[in-house]
């Protein structure tokens, strides 16, 4: 399918990392430009590098941004804007979480969560709406996960922020859909990068946990409890949120995709 994604401009907010580096290069490979915001400047250009090399049609530029400051998502924007004229397509990648019991747990860490998790989607909404109510044209994808849609262990605060970026998503979609603006919502479960040279520096993988769970056998019993008895992978995630960023999509809003091997089953 021709997703007609040619000569459109997409923002990939921690487009630098894993599932985001995949989401980048996924849309550049359908000739998309794509604006990778990433508070980890190096990461985000060797993304783009990688992505330019493809020589699929589009280009490809890195832009630092921190997400949970609302100045900074504006000027991001704003530069996209000025370089590629419109900004088509805006996906809410950026995450963080530790896989940790709740009372265990600083404040510190739960502030970061809802920063990263829910914030950073509230400021790029804002900011990016104004922009697509004024084209009447445009497509969200927020990056969620299955512990919004079923609560995981472990992960309360972060299961609390993705549940946010769900009910956010649908209530905007009412609002704005007069505007020919869809927002929709891909639910991840486990996807572990190929290997440490697709992370940032900031990466929530590189922590203890993060670098645990990069053992094959650890991965394996973790598949197990997949009904496709696998893990996700980045590109898997990337050809859900490229159809949904695309005109082929443009019927579907308010909804949330599940790209989780069937963990969740909702």
């Amino acid at each position: 399918m021709d997703l007609q994604l040619a000569g459109k401009t997409a923002i990939v907010t921690g487009g630098g990392s894993n599932i985001g580096r995949g989401i980048s290069l996924g849309l550049a490979k359908e000739g998309a430009n794509v604006v990778i915001a990433d508070v980890d400047e190096t990461a985000a250009k060797k993304v783009a590098d990688q992505a330019n090399a493809l020589e699929a049609g589009g280009k490809t530029i890195a832009i630092r941004c921190d997400v949970t400051n609302y100045q900074n998502v504006e000027a991001m924007i704003n530069q996209a804007v000025q370089q590629f004229g419109q900004v088509h397509a805006l996906v809410n990648n950026v995450g963080w979480t530790v896989d940790q019991l709740f009372i265990e747990r600083s404040r510190q860490d739960w502030e970061k969560e809802v920063n990263l998790n829910l914030w950073s989607v509230i400021n790029c909404c804002r900011a990016m709406l104004p922009h697509m109510i004024e084209k009447s044209y445009g497509h969200i994808v927020s990056i969620g996960s299955d512990a919004g849609r079923m609560g995981e262990y472990r992960e309360a605060v972060y299961s609390g922020c993705k549940a946010g970026v769900i009910g956010l998503t649908k209530a905007l979609a009412r609002e704005v859909g007069r505007y020919g603006i869809t927002l929709n919502v891909v639910c991840p479960g486990t996807t572990p990068p190929g290997s440490v040279d697709e992370l940032s520096e900031v990466s929530a993988w590189r922590g203890e946990m993060g670098q645990m769970f990069m053992n094959p056998e650890i991965q394996k019993k973790a598949a197990e409890r997949y009904p496709l008895r696998r893990l996700g992978t980045p590109g898997d995630i990337a050809s859900a949120v490229a159809f949904l960023a695309s005109d082929a999509a443009r019927h579907i809003t308010g909804q949330t995709l599940s790209v989780s091997g069937g963990y969740s089953m909702m």
